[in-house]
């Protein structure tokens, strides 16, 4: 079944959220690839799939911006089926420790990072709930974020932004868990080669997008199953 697939954070080409878009278009479905400023690469992409590729410019730190690029989709398809919350930003400071760690830069990471996420889940909740699957909604943590699992003195910000996106995800699916129709998993996505400071990492984002795109699949109607999962579907520690 062809599906219309939302991802966030799309607009770098060596990175998971614009692999994730290459993926789902080569599948044969459609995407809304969104950006908080217009990507060249993103644009370039759409030559190649006129028809399946839109792309929205939303800042997802931004309720309007949120609500408008979801009355704008309303206007385009008829439904989503999937959501990917891909988008995050980082302190300037997320490398340092507490001594030297400027605390009021913290909040706007975490207004992105997690509130950002909400804000997409509500504003296009109407048009998920319009799939005639089960839609699912999947929210792009990390290791970073699991308490049971830390190990870092630093990436404070980024570290709570992603728990809290998980206690998110967890409060959303009990929301959800008697609905048929919704359900919401939480991604702790791996390691991936996605600039040259990371060079060393294990994963190529272009491969590592279809072996997750497989794995969303099949826990697309899993609702007893784990909901904070790795890259391969395996249980995580909150």
């Amino acid at each position: 079944m062809k599906q219309h697939v939302l991802v966030t954070g799309t607009g770098r080409e060596m990175a998971l959220g614009f692999n994730f878009v290459r993926r789902y278009l080569e599948q044969g479905d459609h995407v809304i690839a969104t950006v908080r400023t217009p990507s060249p690469a993103l644009e370039k992409l759409k030559e190649q799939y006129p028809e399946t590729l839109t792309t929205m410019v939303m800042d997802i730190g931004s309720t309007d911006s949120v609500n408008q690029a979801a009355a704008r989709a309303a206007e385009i398809v008829p439904c989503i089926d999937l959501i990917i919350n891909n988008a995050v930003t980082t302190s300037p400071d997320t490398n340092k420790e507490l001594e030297d760690f400027d605390l009021d830069t913290v909040m706007p990471a975490l207004n992105v990072a997690t509130v950002g996420a909400l804000r997409v889940i509500k504003a296009f909740l109407p048009l998920m709930q319009k799939s005639p699957d089960t839609a699912l909604i999947v929210n792009i943590s990390s290791e970073a974020g699991s308490i049971g699992a830390c190990y870092r003195s630093t990436y404070i910000d980024y570290g709570m932004a992603k728990a809290a996106l998980n206690m998110a995800t967890k409060t959303l699916h009990n929301k959800f868990k008697d609905d048929p129709k919704m359900n919401i998993i939480t991604v702790h996505p791996g390691w991936m080669h996605t600039n040259e400071g990371n060079a060393k990492a294990p994963f190529e984002p272009y491969d590592h997008a279809e072996t997750m795109r497989l794995m969303f699949e099949a826990k697309r109607h899993d609702k007893t199953g784990p909901i904070f999962v790795t890259w391969s579907g395996e249980e995580y520690p909150w």
